[in-house]
C-alpha cells in the first residue's frame, strides 16, 4: 500500500466509475483514482466489461512494475431481467474481478472479502427474502463475496434482528432525529461538524431559537401526512452540551408539535462525561427519554488525553453512577477499536472495564480515519490493522460470553483493517433507532445542523435525501431556507399515496 499513490484506471466496455471506485477504496484507501487518456501504461488496472450471447464477462488486468495479475467473474445474461437488475450485476462482476486480480497479486485476504458498501445486511436480508433459509443464505454469502465465516455469522446474526424490526413497522412509522452540533472539546478522530463550546458558546442560544423553528416545520408535516413517529433520537456532537433549561424547552417544543404517544424508545447521546449533571438527567427522564449513551472510547486515561477528551476514565464511572441515580434509562456505551496510544492489551482492559458497568448497550466501532479529523492531519501513531483485528476478535467472544447478542452492524470508509462498527446488546434492549437509519428501513426525519432527512420508499422505490447547513452558524442564518425544505416530505409521501 503506497500512501497518497494514486493507481491509473482504464475502462473498457462500461462507465462503472463508482464500482471501481469502491472497489478500488476497500483494496488500497491509500491510493487515488486517475483515468489518463492514451495507450495503457504504468501501474494500472485495466478493467473491461463484455457481452456477449451467453455470459456477460468483467476482466481486471493488474499491473505493477514488471509483474501483471489478472482476474476474471462472469454472469448469465438470462438473469439481467431489466435495466436495474442489469446495473446491479454488471457492477458486481467488476468489482470482483478487481478484487481477483488483487488477491492474486498477492493482496491479504480482506475480513469482508469482496463486499463493499455500508451495509452488508442489505445483501444477506435480500439472500433470505429470496426464498433461502438462513444456512444457505450464510453459504451464499461466503461464497459469492469472499467473506469470512465470522464476520458472515456477524451479519446473519444483525439480519436476524433486522428482519424483526422490519416486521414491527407500518408504512407511516417514521423516526425523528434531533442533531446538536456543540461539544465540550473537538476529540482527535472526530469529523462531524461539530463546534467546541470554548469556541462556540454564543452560538448556541440563537441555534436552539432557530431549532424550535425547525421542530415546528417538521411537526406540521407529520401531522399533515399522519405520520406516526416510533423512535426518538438527539445526536450530534453532544446534546448534553446544552443546559438543563435548553434541553427542557426543546423537548417540551417537541412534544407540543408531535404526538409522541406511539414511540418505543427516546436516546439521548449524552455521551461526553463532562456534560451529564443530575439536573439534566433528571430533565430527560420527565419527557420520557429512557436511553442514554454514555462514551467513554477508552477506559486509559492515556488514551483519553491522546484523542483530546478532557475528562479521566474515573469521570465515566461517576457519570453512568448519576445516570443509575436517576433511573429509568437503559444505557450505551461506544468504544472505539485503533485509538492512538493504544494496544491490544489497553483495549481488552477497557472493554473488561465497561463489561463491568454492565450497560445494556455496547457498541464496538473500528477507528475511521476521516477527512477534517486531526489524526488525519496531523499525524499520530495507531495500532495496525492486525492489533485492530485481535481487538474485535476479543470484544465479540467477551461480549457474547456475557450475554449480549450482535444487533445491527455498518461499514466506513477508510476504517481499519476494512472492518466494521457493531452494536451489542443484552436480551430486550434493542435500539429500533439503529436499525432502521443503518439498514434504511423507514424514513428518518432530522432537525438541527447537519442533520440528515432520509425519506424512504418502502415499496422498492427511489429514496430521497437532503441535509441541512452543517456548521451552526450557517443552520441559524438559514433557517427560513431549512424549514422551507420540509415542505419536500409531504411531496415525496403524496406521490408515494399516488
Amino acid at each position: 500500500m503506497r500512501e497518497n499513490a494514486k493507481v491509473k484506471l482504464y475502462l473498457k466496455g462500461h462507465t462503472y466509475q463508482y464500482a471501481v471506485e469502491q472497489m478500488l477504496l476497500t483494496l488500497f484507501p491509500d491510493e487515488r483514482p486517475l483515468y489518463p487518456d492514451g495507450k495503457p501504461e504504468g501501474d494500472r488496472m485495466e478493467i473491461s466489461l463484455h457481452r456477449g450471447d451467453t455470459y456477460t464477462t468483467a476482466s481486471c488486468l493488474f499491473t505493477r512494475g514488471e509483474e501483471r495479475w489478472r482476474g476474471t467473474a462472469r454472469a448469465q445474461n438470462r438473469g439481467m431481467t431489466d435495466e436495474l437488475v442489469a446495473e446491479r450485476i454488471c457492477q458486481r462482476l467488476i468489482k470482483n474481478a478487481m478484487y481477483r486480480a488483487a488477491l492474486a497479486s498477492g493482496h491479504e485476504h480482506p475480513a469482508w472479502g469482496a463486499l463493499t458498501g455500508v451495509r452488508p445486511g442489505k445483501v444477506f436480508s435480500t439472500l433470505l427474502r429470496s426464498g433461502m433459509d438462513e444456512d444457505e443464505a450464510l453459504r451464499h454469502f461466503i461464497r459469492d463475496y469472499d467473506v469470512t465465516p465470522p464476520r458472515a455469522a456477524l451479519c446473519r446474526d444483525t439480519t436476524r434482528h433486522t428482519l424483526a424490526a422490519a416486521a414491527s413497522l407500518g408504512k407511516k412509522d417514521v423516526c425523528l432525529y434531533l442533531g446538536v452540533p456543540f461539544c465540550p472539546t473537538r476529540c482527535a478522530y472526530c469529523s462531524f461538524v461539530s463546534q467546541s463550546v470554548e469556541k462556540s458558546m454564543k452560538l448556541i442560544a440563537p441555534f436552539v431559537d432557530a431549532l424550535e423553528r425547525e421542530i415546528d416545520a417538521v411537526g406540521e408535516q407529520v401531522a399533515r401526512l399522519g405520520l406516526r413517529p416510533v423512535a426518538v433520537y438527539f445526536g450530534g456532537g453532544t446534546p448534553t452540551t446544552l443546559s438543563a433549561e435548553q434541553l427542557d424547552r426543546v423537548c417540551t417544543r417537541m412534544e407540543e408539535r408531535f404526538d409522541l404517544s406511539s414511540v418505543r424508545e427516546f436516546t439521548v447521546e449524552a455521551g461526553r462525561p463532562d456534560t451529564i449533571t443530575e439536573e439534566k438527567l433528571r430533565v430527560l427522564r420527565a419527557h420520557g427519554c429512557d436511553r442514554v449513551s454514555v462514551n467513554p472510547q477508552s477506559m486509559s486515561d492515556a488514551v483519553l488525553e491522546a484523542i483530546g477528551r478532557r475528562h479521566t476514565a474515573a469521570d465515566i464511572v461517576t457519570a453512568l453512577e448519576k445516570v443509575r441515580a436517576v433511573g429509568g434509562f437503559s444505557v450505551n456505551m461506544d468504544l472505539i477499536a485503533g485509538l492512538p496510544a493504544d494496544s491490544y492489551e489497553g483495549f481488552c482492559a477497557t472493554l473488561s472495564a465497561v463489561l463491568a458497568l454492565a450497560p445494556e448497550n455496547i457498541t464496538v466501532h473500528t477507528l475511521s480515519l476521516k477527512k477534517g479529523s486531526r489524526i488525519l492531519n496531523e499525524g499520530a501513531e495507531l495500532p495496525d490493522a492486525l492489533s485492530v483485528g485481535r481487538m474485535l476478535d476479543f470484544a465479540e467472544s467477551s461480549l457474547r460470553a456475557q450475554g449480549y447478542e450482535p444487533y445491527y452492524l455498518y461499514r466506513q470508509k477508510f476504517m481499519s483493517g476494512g472492518f466494521e462498527n457493531v452494536g451489542w446488546t443484552k436480551p430486550g434492549f434493542v435500539n429500533l433507532y439503529n436499525i432502521c437509519i443503518m439498514e434504511e428501513l423507514c424514513s428518518i426525519l432530522a432537525m438541527g445542523a447537519g442533520g440528515s432527512t432520509k425519506l424512504i420508499r418502502r415499496d422498492g422505490g427511489r429514496n430521497l435525501r437532503f441535509i441541512a447547513p452543517k456548521y451552526p452558524l450557517e443552520y441559524i442564518g438559514g433557517i427560513d431556507g431549512v424549514c422551507g425544505e420540509k415542505k419536500k416530505i409531504e411531496a415525496f409521501y403524496r406521490q408515494w399515496e399516488e
